[in-house]
């Protein structure tokens, strides 16, 4: 992994469940623990407008290249995308660095991800901070009775299909995914370094596949009753998220006990690549204050 983010950062390589992360680390060893998820098709670089001002506040921060991605191990079949599975790699990646609790922040996936972890370890997620990510149990809802959210993941539904996506997503040097960011973003949000980068890491043997698995895995998401989140928490969202509805956000919101909600109206889905201070900022002030809100 190159690390032009922060010289403060190590590369490691951290146990997942059953698989090897890569990960970049830094902070004081005895710092509060922050971990920063990324999202589809996304890399852990994309948190590099919050990674330096956690670092200088004095957390300990590990942002692991998720399951499937870059030169992190790429599990074969969808069993080992499962949601319940993804969450027990944060849990992993916790118990392998030596705390017992610690606080979450995800973007997309990562945040969904970050959800589940929250809802199955609530007594270990000290803060939860969610970006642009619907609570899985909402996401289900959503996607299947809000006519809005339905238009918005029609993609979700051709990520179903074998091979095919595959096939689509690496024509022309993976043209529709850098079409999709760059088009879905605010203009210059995403260089066309940032694109040739995350090109390479799509490129990789078994990547693209594992990156789709995340999708195609969430129909083995076992049924269960809605679960509330008890961890205070911090939901960031993007007004000009194409991709997820206001409806989603409300929802999600919904779910927490002891929640808080970050409307950026002028920001798109990727609010932490375009509104980095802004977002850096909230992270904080849900990690110091009493209340989330």
């Amino acid at each position: 992994m190159t690390n032009d983010i922060d010289p403060r950062l190590t590369t490691v390589r951290l146990t997942g469940t059953g698989v090897q992360l890569d990960a970049m680390v830094g902070g004081p060893d005895d710092g509060p623990l922050v971990l920063l998820l990324h999202g589809f098709p996304e890399a852990w670089w994309t948190w590099r407008g919050q990674i330096g001002p956690l670092l200088s506040a004095g957390y300990r921060v590990v942002v692991p290249t998720m399951r499937g991605y870059g030169g992190s191990d790429k599990p074969v079949g969808l069993d080992a995308y499962r949601l319940d599975v993804l969450a027990e790699d944060v849990l992993a990646i916790v118990d392998d660095l030596g705390y017992e609790t610690f606080r979450l922040v995800g973007h997309d996936w990562g945040g969904v991800v970050a959800w589940e972890t929250a809802i199955r370890a609530p007594a270990r997620v000290e803060r939860l901070v969610v970006l642009d990510a619907p609570h899985p149990d909402v996401m289900r809802q959503v996607v299947r009775n809000n006519p809005s959210q339905i238009l918005r993941s029609w993609y979700v539904l051709l990520f179903q299909l074998p091979r095919l996506p595959e096939a689509i997503l690496r024509r022309h040097t993976f043209a529709a995914l850098r079409r999709s960011l760059s088009s879905s973003s605010a203009p210059g949000t995403f260089s066309d370094d940032d694109l040739a980068r995350l090109v390479a890491s799509w490129a990789k043997p078994g990547a693209l596949t594992a990156m789709l698995a995340y999708y195609r895995a969430l129909r083995r998401k076992p049924w269960r009753d809605p679960a509330r989140v008890t961890s205070r928490t911090l939901v960031v969202w993007g007004g000009r998220d194409r991709f997820l509805s206001r409806a989603a956000f409300d929802a999600s919101l919904a779910m927490c006990d002891d929640g808080a909600g970050l409307w950026v109206e002028e920001a798109s889905h990727w609010v932490h690549l375009e509104q980095p201070e802004r977002v850096v900022d909230a992270i904080l002030r849900c990690f110091r204050e009493t209340n989330a809100s």
